[in-house]
């Protein structure tokens, strides 16, 4: 890796076609989270032996899932709107394997409808993208009252030693 160069996802020299930053790492960790997603299903309906650890095992994918959906979170923490547009273009993917999901696992409609999963992840990144964007405007705003408060002490200063 050269000097200089951002560490970049595996699999993402596959989706350069895409020029749009938000929207290639959106597919990615799309692609990610579906892959997770569907070995999660997979142990959960077809290893038996692991039945009698079903609570771990569906808190352990439950972690792996939401860590994989930080990652747009952390590559856009400071472009609330592109954080946004990359979260959604995940938890489509997502719900679309949700959605071919259902159609061999019959009972999963029964949990939650694809629509329904949707509509989490869709309001669960429109969550954290408004709290990040308020999250900016404090900063933004205490950045500017520290360099006028600067700014008045220096000038302040100025006038007294005349």
């Amino acid at each position: 890796m050269a000097l200089g160069a951002r560490p970049q996802l595996p699999g993402m020299r596959w989706f350069l076609w895409l020029r749009i930053a938000s929207l290639r790492t959106g597919v990615l960790t799309g692609i990610y989270v579906s892959c997770v997603f569907a070995a999660w299903l997979e142990v959960a309906n077809r290893v038996a032996e692991l039945e009698r650890f079903a609570e771990l095992r569906n808190l352990l994918a439950g972690a792996i899932l939401i860590l994989v959906m930080g990652i747009p979170v952390l590559r856009f923490r400071r472009r609330p709107g592109r954080l946004f547009v990359a979260g959604l273009a995940a938890w489509t993917l997502l719900t679309l394997t949700y959605l071919v999901a259902e159609i061999h696992f019959t009972l999963l409609e029964s949990r939650m409808g694809f629509f329904h999963v949707f509509m989490l992840g869709a309001v669960s990144y429109g969550f954290v993208a408004v709290l990040d964007w308020v999250f900016l405007m404090c900063v933004g705003v205490r950045h500017q009252h520290m360099l006028q408060s600067r700014e008045n002490a220096a000038s302040a200063g100025r006038h007294h030693t005349r």
